[in-house]
């Protein structure tokens, strides 16, 4: 069953894929049906191929801990964050310096 594409121009001015086969006629709808389901059983295995590695690589970042880059923000009290912030707020001041002796 092979078969080339051609473009043609429906009614409406859209172009349309039609499948036909090498002798010129145009293919039936069981070819047309078949080679549909052909190539949706071949995305399905790319796609549970994915799955599979998508599930692979959860399962590695779960037993291995951080292992996928991912890393958490430094936890930061509050009086740290008071002091960060009153120094951005003296910056270039002689109280910058100041603030990191309380």
């Amino acid at each position: 069953m092979q078969n080339e594409q051609t473009n043609k121009t429906d009614t409406t001015g859209t172009k349309v894929n039609t499948a036909l086969a090498t002798d010129g006629e145009p293919l039936s709808d069981y070819d047309r049906a078949l080679a549909l389901v052909i190539r949706r059983e071949e995305a399905t295995k790319a796609e549970e191929s994915i799955l599979e590695r998508k599930e692979r690589l959860a399962a590695n970042q779960m037993l291995g801990g951080n292992s996928g880059g991912h890393v958490d923000a430094p936890v930061v009290n509050e009086e740290d964050k008071k002091k960060q912030g009153a120094k951005e707020f003296f910056k270039g001041t002689q109280l910058e310096d100041a603030i990191d002796k309380l």
